[in-house]
């Protein structure tokens, strides 16, 4: 080989040594641009700070003074994020326009797939020298441009081929953010939840502390209200009482014969406590047989019977009263003061007479009661009047609604004060 020959034979050396050095520089350039632009865009999780970071990183790899991103939303065709450095005001405007319209195209899509270059669509204008469309995500088209190179190169196939390789990590950026701030929004609408049930809670809270007061307040005034009564509230809305009115009924009338030697033979305290005894027991028989306490006094009560039934209410109150007059020979064995069982006589009458809520008003204000009014409680009192040594009389209308059950005694006719007609007493 001559000296001619080496010669060329280095000099062909030479130059694919520079090629290979160039492609070498080209390479790490690449490297080093993704890994300036990864770092920038990765860095931060905010839409518009990774647009704009990337934007710069760009621009300034690739020597550009002007350039721009725009997101926009699929279906509501609405620009979402629009970034540009570079342009003046009226430039910026005209800019996004154009880019909107373009990301309208129906074969956008084929565009993307088939790396054409959307410049020969001719909507963007002259300024931009660079320009690629790209699905941010299943529901946002991007679009990103650049104006010329400074130094008057074109844009070569590896310029495209990094930029391509730039836009994908910008889209994987963009999913992340996109993600975050979903989480960020869910996170928002669970905080904005949690405070609202706590708010809830609260006036759940206190709405339960109410229902105990009122349900502290109901059962100490089921103490002293009567038991129809507190069902009319429990079934009415609005917690009305039906006013007077007309009902067929039994009424119960019974006091304690000797009330007043018993507290002056044993004292107030000890007849109170053997009292308080015998009633707790009539109670029973009273509720079991469906009656209702109307009245109350220190010796004595009314109770109600108003079973629907003619028969029926006659016969609760019959059987009450049975009831009361055994338990009264039960109780007097827990008490060794009594030498006997108490007297509690007892009167019975049934029939028709105004039942419901009565109003009393006067200069202190107003107050209801619940009661029974008419000839029949008034005669039902008289009877139980008429009873001695713990006896139980009933009138003629009660006698013949329990006759088929029963079979009364008759103890005569007999003329009671403010009742016209005289009312014939029957014994059980």
């Amino acid at each position: 080989m001559d000296l001619q020959q080496e010669v060329e034979k280095l000099r062909a050396s030479l130059k694919e040594a520079e090629a290979v050095r160039a492609d070498l520089d080209r390479h790490v350039f690449h490297l080093k641009t993704l890994y300036d632009v990864s770092k920038d865009i990765y860095s931060t999780v905010q839409t518009d700070t990774i647009l704009r970071n990337f934007l710069l990183m760009s621009m300034g790899n690739f020597g550009v003074a002007a350039g721009f991103i725009l997101l926009m939303d699929t279906g509501t065709k609405e620009a979402l994020h629009f970034v540009n450095i570079g342009f003046q005001e009226q430039d910026r405007r005209s800019l996004q326009s154009a880019g909107e319209r373009l990301l309208t195209q129906a074969n956008i899509a084929d565009w993307t797939e088939n790396d054409r270059d959307v410049l020969e669509l001719g909507i963007l204008p002259p300024s931009i020298a660079f320009a690629m469309p790209f699905d941010a995500d299943s529901a946002v088209l991007g679009l990103f441009g650049l104006g010329p190179k400074l130094i008057g190169d074109n844009y070569g196939g590896d310029d495209k081929e990094l930029l391509d390789t730039l836009v994908n990590n910008l889209t994987v950026a963009l999913r992340n953010a996109r993600s975050f701030e979903e989480i960020q929004r869910l996170n928002m609408d669970l905080e904005a939840k949690n405070i609202e049930l706590e708010k809830i809670l609260k006036q759940l809270k206190a709405s339960l502390r109410k229902i105990e007061i009122l349900e502290s307040v109901k059962a100490n005034l089921s103490k002293f209200v009567p038991s129809t009564v507190t069902q009319f509230i429990d079934k009415s809305p609005t917690g009305a009482i039906p006013e007077l009115q007309e009902r067929d009924l039994s009424v119960l009338f019974l006091d304690i014969g000797g009330y007043t030697g018993l507290l002056e033979r044993l004292g107030s305290s000890q007849v109170h406590s053997i009292i308080e005894r015998h009633f707790s027991a009539f109670m029973d028989a009273i509720y079991a047989n469906n009656g209702d306490v109307n009245e109350t006094a220190g010796d004595g009560l009314m109770v109600l019977f108003l079973n629907e039934d003619r028969e029926g209410n006659a016969l609760e109150a019959v059987q009450t009263a049975i009831a009361i007059r055994e338990r009264t020979v039960e109780i007097k064995e827990q008490f060794s003061e009594l030498y006997r069982p108490l007297d509690i006589n007892m009167g019975i009458n049934s029939g028709s007479a105004l039942v419901g809520a009565a109003k009393f008003d006067s200069l202190t204000g107003s107050r209801w009661t619940y009661t029974a009014r008419g000839t029949l409680t008034n005669v039902a009192a008289r009877i139980s009047a008429l009873g001695a040594k713990g006896s139980l009389l009933i009138a003629r209308e009660t006698a013949d609604r329990i006759s088929h059950h029963y079979t009364p005694v008759t103890r005569g006719k007999f003329q009671f004060k403010n009742v016209s007609e005289e009312v014939e007493v029957f014994e059980l």
